[in-house]
Parts: C-alpha cells; structure tokens; sequence
C-alpha cells in the first residue's frame, strides 16, 4: 500500500468504546464525540476503509488505516 502523507492524519482519543477527536478537522467543534463504533476502528487497523460522518457538521471522512496515535484519511485533513 502507498504510504499516506502525514497532512492525511488526525489525532484521536479512545476511552473505552468511544472514540473522540479533540477538534473537527472540518468545521473546528471541540471534544467531539464520533459515531466511530469499536469494529469500525479495528477494521481500520486492518486496512480497510470506513467512513465516519462527523456529528457537529455531518462532514465525511474516509478513513484508509488506524494506529494508536492518528486516523489516517484518504484526504488531506491537516491544514
């Protein structure tokens, strides 16, 4: 697979089953809550693509692979 350039990453925080991002890539909302279900994440951990609708501003984001640090987009999500 082609490596993702790093403008294509986001930070994101799991507590338990929740998955948060401190800000949305798209619209700015602070601390908010994504639809992202736990299968959904380890599915991005394997590779495969899933896309997740951000609630505050119903912006789409197609993500290509997961670590434990960053969601990697198939987007540019840094500006």
């Amino acid at each position: 697979m082609k490596l993702l350039p790093f403008e294509n990453t986001w930070p994101y925080e799991r507590i338990q089953d929740d998955i948060y991002f401190d800000e949305c890539p798209n619209c700015g909302a602070e601390n908010v809550l994504t639809y992202m279900k736990k299968e959904q994440l380890d599915d991005a951990f394997d590779g495969v693509k899933t896309d997740i609708i951000m609630p505050c501003c119903h912006y789409k984001i197609t993500i290509a692979e997961a670590d434990n640090d960053y969601l990697w987009a198939t987007e540019r999500l840094r500006k």
